[in-house]
């Protein structure tokens, strides 16, 4: 008669591999440094120290939880994770938290929920784009190619909905309906606009889905989760959704502007995937209106772009035309936006962070 084993999970790849080293939540808080937009975490004396904390659990958790005792599981599963990443919506949940009461276990376990959701549509993007890197990194599917990339980005969307599962029925659902709504964005984006539909609303609708429904449940995690007054839920989703527009339009302009970025993504990658941005379809929508030097542009960027010569040429136009900066005053008033539907929060560090967050997104160079 066989031996059952200690751990049901095992089997199924769970648990530690033999070599997982010990993770202490100390040292990795120590080497932790929060994002652009939230030094006023940082300088309270009280908030500081215990988001700090918390995000190294997250850290430690989120190690934990992607760990396979299948060695390539493992070590695809890992890529992502290792190559670091700014935690904005961990972060988001364990400042939101702090609106209730922030030392609740469950929050920790929010936060590495939409973590994980997060990096697990990483995996799948990067496939579905064609990206090269990730974080300054190779993509996973560069290394394992894409059905290893699209498995573990599944992989780790069932460790998330593992986690999820033991926060309650509220909370799965929460995650189902933000996980259908990124498949639909993804959906959207490849098939493009319908015939009529306008395609930048199209477009804002994609980032929504997309950006703007896992940062909105980030920030709803933690209130949730804390136990804070349950009013405050409703103006977290409304902030989370709209500065996650902000975020990603932002991003559009970024990939424009000639400068390389942390995340490893030259300037132009965009352009040279095809992938849609909000500087180039108001670039089409100039054209259309009769804007010759929108025309002459578009020939540039609608041709042949896989020589660094002719992407240099077509980002430096891009750059240099108004489209850009009147992208970058289309994601300042999203980002304007989620800073106003902040009012009903109480003033203090929480409700400052939040949004010196929103203009740090539209602030920023990479």
């Amino acid at each position: 008669m066989t031996k059952s084993a200690d751990h049901s999970w095992t089997h199924a790849g769970h648990g530690l591999p033999d070599s997982e080293p010990s993770l202490n939540t100390t040292a990795i808080a120590t080497g932790l440094q929060l994002p652009a937009g939230f030094a006023a975490i940082a300088g309270d004396a009280e908030l500081g120290p215990a988001i700090t904390t918390n995000l190294a659990k997250v850290e430690k958790k989120l190690r934990e939880a992607i760990a396979n005792s299948d060695p390539l599981a493992d070590a695809t599963s890992r890529h992502l994770v290792e190559a670091g990443g700014k935690r904005i919506r961990p972060l988001l949940t364990l400042l939101c938290a702090h609106l209730g009461d922030a030392s609740l276990p469950a929050v920790v376990q929010a936060a590495v929920v939409v973590e994980l959701t997060h990096l697990a549509t990483l995996y799948h993007d990067d496939v579905m784009d064609s990206a090269p890197l990730r974080r300054g990194a190779p993509t996973a599917h560069e290394v394992w190619g894409n059905s290893v990339a699209v498995l573990t980005g599944d992989l780790i969307f069932a460790r998330a909905s593992i986690l999820v599962s033991e926060l309650g029925g509220r909370a799965l659902g929460i995650q189902a309906r933000t996980f259908e709504r990124l498949c639909l964005g993804q959906l959207h984006e490849t098939v493009g606009p319908r015939p009529g539909e306008d395609p930048v609303a199209h477009y804002l609708s994609v980032i929504a889905d997309k950006t703007g429904s896992l940062v909105a449940a980030s920030g709803q995690f933690g209130a949730i989760f804390s136990g804070a007054d349950a009013a405050y839920e409703d103006v977290l989703v409304e902030y989370g959704e709209k500065v996650g527009v902000a975020f990603q339009l932002a991003d559009d302009v970024i990939d424009v502007t000639g400068v390389k970025v942390k995340s490893g993504k030259s300037p132009g990658t965009d352009l040279r995937e095809g992938v849609p941005t909000l500087p180039v379809l108001l670039l089409r929508k100039a054209a259309e209106d009769g804007d010759q030097s929108a025309v002459d542009l578009l020939t540039l960027i609608d041709g042949d772009l896989s020589s660094d010569e002719a992407l240099a040429a077509a980002v430096a136009g891009l750059r240099e035309h108004p489209v850009t900066a009147e992208s970058w005053v289309v994601a300042r008033q999203w980002a304007d936006e989620a800073i106003a539907a902040l009012a009903p929060l109480p003033d203090g560090v929480v409700k400052e962070s939040l949004s010196n967050f929103a203009r740090a997104v539209v602030d920023r160079a990479s």
